[in-house]
Protein backbone atom coordinates (compact mmCIF):
# COMPACT_ATOMS: atom_id res chain seq x y z
CA UNK A 1 0.00 0.00 0.00
CA UNK A 2 3.14 2.55 0.59
CA UNK A 3 4.02 1.78 -2.91
CA UNK A 4 1.20 2.77 -4.54
CA UNK A 5 0.46 5.94 -2.55
CA UNK A 6 3.84 7.32 -3.65
CA UNK A 7 3.65 5.93 -7.10
CA UNK A 8 -0.15 7.99 -7.22
CA UNK A 9 1.26 11.68 -5.88
CA UNK A 10 4.86 10.89 -8.56
CA UNK A 11 2.64 10.35 -10.69
CA UNK A 12 0.36 13.50 -10.48
CA UNK A 13 3.60 15.58 -10.20
CA UNK A 14 4.72 13.81 -13.37
CA UNK A 15 1.54 14.52 -15.06
CA UNK A 16 1.41 18.27 -13.68
CA UNK A 17 5.04 18.26 -15.24
CA UNK A 18 4.30 17.16 -18.85
CA UNK A 19 1.40 19.47 -18.53
CA UNK A 20 3.64 22.54 -17.76
CA UNK A 21 6.39 21.75 -20.40
CA UNK A 22 3.55 21.04 -23.24
CA UNK A 23 2.71 24.60 -22.09
CA UNK A 24 6.09 25.89 -22.16
CA UNK A 25 6.79 23.90 -25.33
CA UNK A 26 3.46 25.68 -27.06
CA UNK A 27 4.48 29.32 -26.23
CA UNK A 28 7.81 29.20 -27.10
CA UNK A 29 8.97 26.21 -29.49
CA UNK A 30 12.16 25.43 -27.42
CA UNK A 31 13.50 22.24 -27.68
CA UNK A 32 14.70 21.77 -24.01
CA UNK A 33 10.69 21.87 -23.13
CA UNK A 34 10.71 18.35 -25.16
CA UNK A 35 13.41 17.34 -23.80
CA UNK A 36 12.29 17.91 -20.58
CA UNK A 37 8.65 16.26 -21.49
CA UNK A 38 10.15 12.63 -22.87
CA UNK A 39 12.02 12.01 -19.43
CA UNK A 40 8.80 13.29 -17.49
CA UNK A 41 6.18 11.52 -19.60
CA UNK A 42 7.99 8.44 -19.55
CA UNK A 43 8.44 8.74 -15.46
CA UNK A 44 4.60 9.08 -15.38
CA UNK A 45 4.40 5.47 -17.66
CA UNK A 46 6.57 4.05 -15.68
CA UNK A 47 5.17 4.95 -12.49
CA UNK A 48 1.92 3.95 -13.57
CA UNK A 49 3.31 0.43 -14.86
CA UNK A 50 4.63 -0.14 -11.27
CA UNK A 51 1.21 0.35 -9.84
CA UNK A 52 -0.50 -1.91 -11.85
CA UNK A 53 2.19 -4.93 -12.52
CA UNK A 54 4.16 -4.36 -9.16
CA UNK A 55 7.71 -3.80 -8.53
CA UNK A 56 8.86 -6.87 -10.34
CA UNK A 57 8.93 -5.46 -13.70
CA UNK A 58 11.94 -3.74 -13.29
CA UNK A 59 13.76 -6.76 -13.90
CA UNK A 60 12.29 -6.56 -17.62
CA UNK A 61 15.11 -5.40 -20.33
CA UNK A 62 12.22 -3.48 -21.53
CA UNK A 63 11.70 -1.61 -18.71
CA UNK A 64 15.58 -0.93 -18.11
CA UNK A 65 15.81 0.33 -21.75
CA UNK A 66 12.42 2.59 -21.83
CA UNK A 67 13.12 3.80 -17.86
CA UNK A 68 16.50 4.86 -19.47
CA UNK A 69 14.74 7.82 -20.76
CA UNK A 70 14.35 9.43 -17.88
CA UNK A 71 17.61 10.36 -16.90
CA UNK A 72 18.81 11.01 -20.82
CA UNK A 73 15.91 12.90 -21.92
CA UNK A 74 15.97 15.34 -18.49
CA UNK A 75 19.85 15.57 -18.81
CA UNK A 76 19.14 16.41 -22.26
CA UNK A 77 17.11 19.29 -21.33
CA UNK A 78 19.74 20.71 -19.26
CA UNK A 79 22.47 20.93 -21.81
CA UNK A 80 20.03 22.08 -24.48
CA UNK A 81 19.22 25.13 -22.14
CA UNK A 82 21.97 26.03 -20.43
CA UNK A 83 24.72 24.69 -22.13
CA UNK A 84 24.98 25.25 -25.85
CA UNK A 85 28.60 24.78 -25.92
CA UNK A 86 28.40 20.40 -25.32
CA UNK A 87 24.83 20.32 -26.40
CA UNK A 88 25.32 18.44 -29.85
CA UNK A 89 28.21 16.56 -28.66
CA UNK A 90 25.91 15.18 -25.23
CA UNK A 91 22.59 14.17 -27.82
CA UNK A 92 24.87 12.28 -29.42
CA UNK A 93 26.45 10.37 -26.14
CA UNK A 94 22.86 10.32 -24.94
CA UNK A 95 21.67 8.45 -28.63
CA UNK A 96 24.55 5.99 -28.28
CA UNK A 97 23.93 5.20 -24.48
CA UNK A 98 19.95 4.84 -25.49
CA UNK A 99 21.16 2.05 -27.68
CA UNK A 100 23.68 0.68 -25.96
CA UNK A 101 21.49 0.27 -23.12
CA UNK A 102 18.83 -1.47 -25.43
CA UNK A 103 20.78 -3.58 -27.36
CA UNK A 104 22.76 -4.74 -24.45
CA UNK A 105 19.42 -5.56 -22.38
CA UNK A 106 17.56 -6.95 -24.85
CA UNK A 107 20.15 -8.96 -26.31
CA UNK A 108 21.09 -10.24 -22.95
CA UNK A 109 24.73 -9.19 -23.43
CA UNK A 110 25.39 -8.92 -19.58
CA UNK A 111 29.05 -8.14 -19.77
CA UNK A 112 28.73 -5.33 -21.90
CA UNK A 113 25.27 -4.08 -20.21
CA UNK A 114 27.82 -4.04 -16.75
CA UNK A 115 29.71 -1.39 -18.38
CA UNK A 116 26.72 0.10 -20.86
CA UNK A 117 24.54 1.05 -18.10
CA UNK A 118 26.23 2.30 -15.11
CA UNK A 119 28.43 4.64 -17.47
CA UNK A 120 25.81 6.26 -19.34
CA UNK A 121 22.99 6.05 -16.22
CA UNK A 122 25.67 7.52 -13.98
CA UNK A 123 26.73 10.73 -16.73
CA UNK A 124 23.29 11.62 -17.38
CA UNK A 125 22.31 11.65 -13.63
CA UNK A 126 25.80 13.60 -12.45
CA UNK A 127 24.51 16.14 -15.69
CA UNK A 128 20.88 16.63 -14.09
CA UNK A 129 22.88 17.07 -10.28
CA UNK A 130 25.70 19.25 -11.44
CA UNK A 131 24.21 21.10 -13.78
CA UNK A 132 21.56 23.77 -12.30
CA UNK A 133 23.87 24.25 -10.04
CA UNK A 134 26.48 25.78 -12.42
CA UNK A 135 24.20 26.64 -15.09
CA UNK A 136 23.92 30.38 -16.02
CA UNK A 137 21.09 32.55 -15.75
CA UNK A 138 19.08 29.81 -14.16
CA UNK A 139 16.84 30.65 -11.53
CA UNK A 140 17.22 30.54 -7.60
CA UNK A 141 15.03 27.35 -7.44
CA UNK A 142 16.37 25.75 -10.36
CA UNK A 143 19.07 24.33 -8.00
CA UNK A 144 16.18 21.59 -7.00
CA UNK A 145 16.59 20.19 -10.37
CA UNK A 146 19.72 18.94 -9.46
CA UNK A 147 18.60 17.73 -5.59
CA UNK A 148 16.21 15.37 -7.75
CA UNK A 149 19.14 14.51 -10.02
CA UNK A 150 21.02 13.24 -7.23
CA UNK A 151 17.95 11.45 -5.97
CA UNK A 152 17.49 9.77 -9.30
CA UNK A 153 21.22 9.09 -9.59
CA UNK A 154 21.47 7.09 -6.51
CA UNK A 155 18.12 5.39 -7.53
CA UNK A 156 19.24 4.62 -11.49
CA UNK A 157 22.39 3.05 -9.89
CA UNK A 158 21.84 1.15 -7.40
CA UNK A 159 19.02 -0.20 -10.00
CA UNK A 160 21.66 -0.31 -12.61
CA UNK A 161 24.34 -2.29 -10.34
CA UNK A 162 21.13 -4.62 -8.80
CA UNK A 163 20.24 -5.30 -12.68
CA UNK A 164 23.48 -6.77 -13.58
CA UNK A 165 23.38 -8.58 -10.14
CA UNK A 166 25.71 -7.17 -7.95
CA UNK A 167 25.13 -4.57 -5.03
CA UNK A 168 26.29 -0.88 -4.37
CA UNK A 169 27.44 0.17 -0.92
CA UNK A 170 24.70 -0.78 1.48
CA UNK A 171 22.10 -0.68 -1.70
CA UNK A 172 20.98 -4.27 -1.20
CA UNK A 173 18.21 -5.30 -3.56
CA UNK A 174 15.29 -5.46 -0.57
CA UNK A 175 16.52 -1.94 0.46
CA UNK A 176 16.09 -0.43 -2.78
CA UNK A 177 12.74 -1.70 -3.05
CA UNK A 178 11.96 -0.37 0.25
CA UNK A 179 13.05 3.25 -1.11
CA UNK A 180 12.36 3.20 -4.39
CA UNK A 181 9.04 4.51 -4.60
CA UNK A 182 9.20 6.80 -1.75
CA UNK A 183 12.81 8.50 -3.25
CA UNK A 184 10.33 8.52 -6.86
CA UNK A 185 8.66 10.57 -5.01
CA UNK A 186 11.25 12.86 -3.54
CA UNK A 187 12.75 13.28 -6.86
CA UNK A 188 9.38 14.47 -9.23
CA UNK A 189 8.98 16.92 -5.82
CA UNK A 190 12.11 18.35 -6.26
CA UNK A 191 12.03 18.55 -10.25
CA UNK A 192 8.75 20.38 -9.46
CA UNK A 193 9.75 23.16 -7.13
CA UNK A 194 12.96 23.43 -9.62
CA UNK A 195 11.54 23.14 -12.61
CA UNK A 196 8.61 25.38 -11.32
CA UNK A 197 10.83 28.15 -10.13
CA UNK A 198 10.90 29.22 -14.05
CA UNK A 199 7.91 30.10 -14.97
Amino acid sequence: MKDIIFLLLTGLLAAYLCWYFYQRYTVNKALHNLYYLMGVAVLLVSGLLLIFLGLGILASPYVLTVASLIPLGISMGVAEEYYPSWKKAFKWFAVIGFLAIAITSIGGMDTLKKIAVPLFHGVAGLVIFLGPFFAKGAPKGFFWVGIGGLLIGLGGIALAFISVGRQLLFFSPEFVMLILTPLLFLMAGAFTLGFAKKA
